[in-house]
């Protein structure tokens, strides 16, 4: 079960997020949560995280800003090959690698 999170995760949306989660789990089921459209963690939403993610919950799509600071909490976040290499920045001049 794919859980396609947006916004924030804070205050008690993170609670509400904890539950639906652990209800899913109790089925029986194996659950990931898609970052890709949260702009804003909150610490409530990085305790949370981080408690999902030591029971098993796959965390997965986050921007890199997002997936870096869950890294630095030591959540393990999955990413994608593109996102562990170093590619092109496009704000550089000259488009070169960011090295």
């Amino acid at each position: 079960m794919v859980l396609i999170l947006q916004g924030r995760i804070a205050a008690e949306w993170a609670g509400v997020l904890e539950r639906e989660c652990q209800e899913l789990s109790r089925s029986d089921l194996l659950v990931a949560l898609d970052l890709s459209g949260v702009v804003f963690i909150g610490r409530s939403g990085l305790e949370v995280l981080g408690r999902l993610s030591r029971t098993g919950v796959e965390i997965m799509g986050c921007s890199p800003l997002i997936a870096d600071m869950l890294e630095q909490e030591g959540i393990e976040v999955g990413r994608t090959i593109e996102e562990t290499n170093d590619g092109e920045v496009p704000w550089k001049r000259g488009g070169g690698t960011d090295a």
